[in-house]
Order: structure tokens, then sequence, then C-alpha cells
């Protein structure tokens, strides 16, 4: 896949996580934020108004720390396309 390629599929891939209207799972949400994060080099701190959802952030951004940005958008896409598959 060339760069190009995994671009337009992982933008693809957030569009269908925006426009879902139902509820995700809170692990899921955490994994999604921490490989958007990456995949798109936002390297700011969580600003939830809620510490603990900030510790959550931070630990979930810690746990990619060594994934490449490429590498996250193929992570978010599969992770998407996965949930989608198999929700019920």
């Amino acid at each position: 896949m060339t760069p190009e390629e995994l671009d337009i599929e992982f933008r693809d891939a957030v569009e269908r996580i925006n426009n879902h209207t139902e509820p995700f799972p809170a692990d899921f949400l955490l994994r999604l934020y921490a490989y958007y994060k990456k995949a798109t080099n936002n390297y700011g701190r969580p600003s939830s108004r809620k510490p603990i959802i900030n510790a959550f952030k931070t630990n979930a951004l810690f746990q990619v720390k060594d994934v490449s940005p490429d590498e996250a958008k193929r992570i978010y896409i599969d992770l998407v396309n996965n949930y989608f598959l198999y929700r019920k």
C-alpha cells in the first residue's frame, strides 16, 4: 500500500468512527485515541476536565510510544474494520 493509499484509508476509517452514532466501549475509544494521536503526530496533552480520564489517555499514549505513525494508521484502520465487522 502506498503512503497516499494509507492516508486515504486512514481518513475513511476516521470518518466512519466520527459518523457512527452509537456509543463505543471505553477501552476501544482509548485505543482509537492513542493510535489517532500517534498517526497524526499530535503530541498535545490530554485536555479532559476529569483527571482520571487524562490519566487513562496518557497511559494509552504511553503504550503506543514505540509505534510509527504509519503503523499507527494501519492499526487504527484494522481496529475500525474489525469493530464494524464483529460488532453486534
